[in-house]
This record gives structure tokens, sequence and C-alpha cells, in this order.
């Protein structure tokens, strides 16, 4: 039982598994999406990346000006969606220089409540993920529980910025777009919602393929969690120090 919580591999070391326990060998993960196999191999499963573009950085004030999604399954990017939003209030300029969306831009587009339902329904069953995703989660949560909406908040989104910093530990920069480079993706419009969105979900599918990286659902949530908090602690321990 030892490799179990270690692994989260849903099995015991024989690779079988047993029927009569098989919901306590689920509850060896959390935060994974109900519908979904722990055992399944994460990279064939429905992944839906998630970027948004904003009025600034504080997600319990700022709103949402922009927001791509794009899906993929089993490894291929099958669907690509964005909203322009209209936030309810000026872009500051601060803002528009990083994605170069201005008020004129936004002035005639739908309230993030008019879409709220178009965006939850590229959502559901899928694993939700996105490029330093406390930052894109944070945002569209507010977001939708503005409009009403609540999201699963147990669920656990992937996050390619901390396979990054794990797998391309002697890089100074975990940019978006320097990692994507690294990896021979292109990124030609940084800072737009779906081309980020593309890029990163393009960018967790190569950093996949390493063979550090756990091949199934539940062990990669699990690592991905020891991974992030680890990261964490080292960011504070500099932070201290500095």
């Amino acid at each position: 039982m030892r490799s179990l919580a270690l692994d989260g591999c849903g099995c015991f070391p024989t690779g079988r598994h047993y029927a009569g326990i098989a919901h306590l060998l689920r509850a060896v993960t959390r935060g994974l999406v109900e519908e979904l196999a722990h055992d399944a191999p994460w990279a064939a499963l429905p992944i839906a990346l998630i970027d948004v573009e904003t009025t600034g950085k504080d997600a319990s004030v700022d709103r949402v000006v922009e927001i791509g999604i794009v899906l993929s399954r089993d490894g291929v990017i099958v669907e690509r969606r964005n909203w322009l939003v209209n936030p309810g209030r000026s872009i500051p300029a601060e803002a528009s220089e990083v994605h170069k969306l201005t008020d004129d831009d936004v002035k005639d587009a739908p309230s993030f409540a008019t879409v709220a339902a178009e965006v939850t329904a590229m959502l559901a069953g899928c694993v939700p993920a996105a490029y330093n995703a406390a930052f894109d989660k944070a945002f569209l949560t507010n977001e939708l529980a503005r409009a009403g909406v609540t999201l699963p908040r147990e669920v656990e989104w992937l996050d390619p910025l901390v396979w990054a910093r794990e797998l391309q530990l002697g890089e100074r920069s975990r940019a978006l777009g320097e990692v994507a480079a690294r990896l021979g993706i292109a990124l030609d419009n940084a800072h737009r919602a779906k081309d980020d969105a593309e890029a990163a979900l393009k960018v967790l599918l190569a950093l996949g393929r390493d063979v550090r990286v756990p091949r199934t659902y539940g062990a990669l949530v699990s690592e991905q969690r020891r991974l992030s908090l680890a990261q964490a602690d080292e960011r504070r321990l500099k932070w201290r120090n500095s």
C-alpha cells in the first residue's frame, strides 16, 4: 500500500485492480474530475486549457477582457474558442500594453455573464488546465461567481508552468513564450487568450512526453501537487534570503 500513497497509480504493484476496493483506490488522489478514470493516460483525456486577459492582476477587483479555451483529446487539439468580454470598466493603459486590447476593442463585446454558459459548456467533462493556473483559475472562478455559476473548487488544474520549472530547471526564464520556444512551439501572438492557450496546451503535451512525468491522471495530479508545494517553499526561502 506504500506505493499507492506515493504514486497515486490506483493499482497494486502487480498492476491489477480490485473492484471491491476501487472506491478506496480512487480516494488516494484528490482533485480529479469525477467522471474521468484516475488510472487513464492523462494525455488521452479531454483537456481544456484556459487563458484569460484582464484589466489587472487582482482577481478580486479586476475583470476579464478576453478568454480563450483550447481543447485536446488523445493528445490532439480538437477545438478552439475565444471570447472578447466587456469588463464594464475602463481598461488601464498598463494592462493594454500587455494584451493590446483597448476600450474600443471591447465596447460592443458581451458581458462575461452573457458568455458564461458557453464557457462552462466547453469545460464540462474536461480536465481544466492553465499556465500559472492560480491566476486564471482565480479570475475565471470570480467571474463565474458574479454570473451565479460555481466551478468545482476541489478539481486540480493542470499547470504546465509547474512542469516547466521542474523539467527546465537550469533555465532562468519560465515565461510561456520562452518555454514554448525551447520546445520548438510557435507563439506568434503572445498575450492574446486563444493563442496563449494553444501554446500552453502544446507545452503541456510536449513536457508530458518526458519520462519523468507520470503517465496516469491520478499520478500526474499527485506529483504536480507535490512539486507545486516544493517550488513554493523554495521561492519563499529565496525571498527571505534576498
